[in-house]
């Protein structure tokens, strides 16, 4: 299918200019400054008064559901497809959390492809909170080798939810996630939950310090909890990844904030989608719990836009271009010749009106162009 986008502005060369873009199947085949083009079943439609910007990223979604601390009434439902396709998300890597017994890796590998079946791109990682990690075929370097979308591990640190994994642990599991990167002929890394616990980092610095392992294979999250270790650990090079936060001005604040401490194109945004967030007192006793919203990824860029004067193409670059990078996705995060046909369609005051994935629209002036299953339930 060929569409040609009309009318709208793209950041380009330095400045937003009036362009068009041409989508050819799931490609993005050309952005200009006008665009004439004509084919059997080309579709045209009018941008105008819109700015285009590309699909967001979002690298830490609960897809089947998190929760269960507290019991297992708090377990959150799965993702359903017109969450992400709302809030301008077209690609998510899903994840595990605290529940590694009634999720599974099997769930989660099975809904990363229900999604992509829906039109959105996924990937998941491996494992959960505990150590071993838990995994699909055996071990985790061949989860990563042979699940195609399967792109690195997860696990927990600094949290008193954690298995308390040994520094010498982690980083032999951290060589295995390396090595079968190094098999499957792309990147894989191990995804930190990092709580707020006293250790920090220490474990990534120790074994920085004394192995021959890059900094590339960590990729921390949740790093506003550990905000002086977060900027340590990007001036050596490493990608930081905080969660955005419910409240859109808290959340803006934070990630200016991290804007500052880190170099800004280290630094990723991802939502924590769809995962329980228990409130702990100082016993560590649970004493409320809420649920992340994929939302909170557009509406934390919106506040930096409006209330912290943060330029539009500077926000979205930690969940576009940026993530991209850091999950060695060159086909996501630009509009350029070449790249992934996704994109939004946002008006001038930042709402979200129409959205590309693949190169198939998914919704047009605010309507979902598609009709997801099971949403009636």
């Amino acid at each position: 299918m060929i569409q040609l986008i009309k009318h709208v502005k793209v950041y380009r060369e330095t400045a937003w200019r009036d362009s068009d873009i041409l989508l050819a199947g799931q490609k993005i085949e050309a952005v200009d400054g006008r665009i004439e083009a004509s084919a059997p079943g080309l579709v045209t439609v009018d941008g105008r008064g819109m700015f285009a910007v590309p699909g967001y990223l979002d690298r830490h979604v609960h897809i089947t559901g998190g929760g269960g601390e507290g019991g297992m009434s708090n377990q959150v439902p799965p993702l359903r497809i017109s969450a992400p396709v709302r809030g301008g998300v077209t690609t998510v890597v899903g994840v595990l959390g605290t529940d590694g017994l009634t999720r599974s890796v099997e769930s989660l590998a099975a809904k990363a492809m229900a999604l992509e079946e829906e039109g959105l791109t996924a990937f998941f990682l491996t494992g959960a909170y505990s150590y071993p990690p838990v995994n699909l075929t055996g071990n985790v370097k061949k989860d990563i080798v042979m699940l195609q979308n399967c792109i690195g591990v997860k696990i927990a640190v600094s949290d008193h939810r954690s298995s308390c994994v040994t520094t010498a642990e982690l980083a032999r599991l951290a060589a295995d996630v390396w090595q079968a990167g190094i098999l499957k002929g792309r990147s894989a890394f191990v995804h930190l939950h990092v709580g707020k616990g006293k250790a920090g980092l220490g474990q990534l610095f120790e074994i920085l310090e004394q192995s021959d392992l890059p900094v590339s294979v960590f990729h921390p999250t949740h790093l506003g909890n550990q905000p002086e270790d977060a900027a340590r650990f990007a001036q050596m090079g490493g990608w930081v990844d905080f969660t955005t936060l419910q409240d859109p001005d808290e959340s803006a604040e934070q990630m200016v904030d991290a804007l500052e401490r880190c170099p800004p194109e280290l630094v990723t945004f991802s939502t924590d989608s769809n995962g329980s967030m228990p409130i702990w007192n100082e016993r560590k006793e649970m004493a409320g719990v809420g649920a992340g919203r994929i939302s909170s990824l557009h509406q934390t860029i919106c506040a930096m836009v409006k209330s912290k004067g943060v330029p539009l193409e500077q926000a979205i670059r930690p969940c576009t271009s940026n993530a991209a990078r850091a999950l060695k996705l060159p086909g996501k995060g630009r509009l350029e010749p070449g790249c992934d046909g996704d994109l939004l369609l946002v008006d001038d005051k930042l709402e979200i009106r129409s959205v590309y994935a693949m190169g198939r629209q998914l919704m047009w002036d605010g309507k979902l162009t598609f009709a997801p299953k099971f949403e009636y339930l």
